[in-house]
């Protein structure tokens, strides 16, 4: 197995940078301080989770869509077990359906933070996305309401494609502790979405163990190296 690819899913150099989120419900916005690292150019194709995981739990099956019905938890092992099956040190500890603890200074893979997810897709824009969304993204009005084989359409410009559409993203941060306890965040719209949910600002929610089919994931990893 290639250490910097599974399927299609090349890594790619994100820089450091500086993104200000924001969250429509409560009206709050706050910037965050983005370290460089790497992440995947697609989202996790089904043939790349089978291929670690051993499972294909997809309802609309092909080897280079996304993998979908997967929970936020499932993302979690699967970076572990495709860091373990790459000689890496894994991210996550202590997994469970109530508790999980990342290990900042592991080398394996993990999931995005929301601030990096972000300042990945905007690559260096600053509107609402980073092109005309028929050209980058799988949304209700052109998808057939089907979700699409990974990289068909055009990507921004660090080479990230998908970013918008196809799938919704599991992030790693926790929505709001306070309201949704252990939610977790979710970005970029997907294949049965209106065009104004395929937004590089928008942010969903759901609970860690939520499996859906328009719900998929991409991985991350710490540095560049």
């Amino acid at each position: 197995m290639d250490g910097n690819a599974v399927g299609r899913e090349e890594m790619i150099a994100v820089p450091a940078g500086r993104v200000t989120l924001s969250d429509r419900r409560t009206q709050r916005s706050w910037q965050v301080d983005v370290a460089p690292f790497r992440l995947g150019g697609y989202p996790v194709t089904q043939a790349a989770y089978a291929q670690v995981v051993g499972e294909r739990p997809s309802t609309a099956r092909g080897e280079e869509r996304p993998v979908e019905g997967v929970s936020w938890l499932d993302a979690v092992l699967y970076c572990n077990s495709r860091s373990r099956q790459e000689g890496l040190t894994p991210s996550y500890r202590q997994v469970d359906s109530e508790s999980v603890a990342w290990d900042a200074s592991a080398d394996g893979y993990r999931l995005p933070t929301e601030a990096e997810w972000e300042h990945a897709c905007r690559a260096g824009t600053t509107g609402a996305r980073y092109g005309p969304l028929d050209e980058i993204a799988w949304h209700r009005a052109n998808s057939g309401e089907r979700i699409h084989e990974v990289g068909g359409k055009r990507p921004n410009a660090w080479g990230l494609h998908d970013m918008l559409g196809n799938v919704w993203e599991w992030c790693w941060d926790v929505y709001d502790a306070e309201v949704y306890k252990t939610y977790r965040v979710l970005r970029g719209g997907g294949w049965f979405d209106e065009p104004w949910s395929c937004r590089a600002s928008v942010r969903r929610r759901s609970h860690p163990t939520f499996r859906i089919d328009d719900v998929g994931f991409r991985v991350a990893r710490s540095g560049t190296a």
